[in-house]
């Protein structure tokens, strides 16, 4: 996808509307004085063009009892990549999976509730046909949660602000 321009309005609004999910547009346009009108268009310019991708609520898997996260790399037979990402999809405690440079070939979030059920859902993986081996990190912390926000700053010229929340 061609890269989306961000002028100030835009990081402006992405930043409030992050920072205060549950308000509605018509209080967002009055705290950047734009339109409501003016507001609605650029984020249906910024959804449609696939910046903007959801308003869903965000969830702490670790709250729904998933304390434990790993990343995982698997090693796989390159010919059966897209059949191992279709069975990788039907896991629901692999957050995420990318395909990777490097020694392993597919990159993997795990969440698990305890060691034992994450070395489960690996083990569950290895029985896909051409899954090799993997390897496994587990994360005791996060230093910097996933996080959006600085980036749209620096991309519209906003000034950096120190992180309002952290987990």
């Amino acid at each position: 996808m061609a890269r989306q321009g961000l002028d100030r309005l835009d990081g402006r609004m992405l930043r409030l509307l992050r920072e205060r999910p549950r308000a509605g547009l018509l209080e967002i346009a009055r705290q950047l004085g734009v339109a409501r009108g003016t507001l609605q268009a650029r984020l249906d310019r910024l959804t449609g063009s696939g910046v903007v991708t959801g308003y869903g609520p965000d969830v702490d898997v670790a709250a729904l009892g998933h304390v434990v996260e790993a990343f995982t790399t698997f090693e796989v037979d390159q010919s059966a990549r897209e059949a191992i990402a279709a069975r990788l999809s039907a896991v629901p405690q692999i957050l995420e999976a990318h395909i990777v440079t490097g020694p392993g070939d597919i990159w993997c979030r795990i969440a698990g509730t305890s060691n034992q059920h994450v070395q489960q859902v690996i083990d569950h993986v290895l029985e896909v046909p051409g899954v090799r081996r993997s390897t496994t990190v587990i994360a005791l912390s996060a230093v910097i949660p996933y996080r959006v926000q600085p980036l749209v700053d620096e991309l519209a010229g906003l000034p950096k602000r120190p992180e309002a929340r952290q987990p």
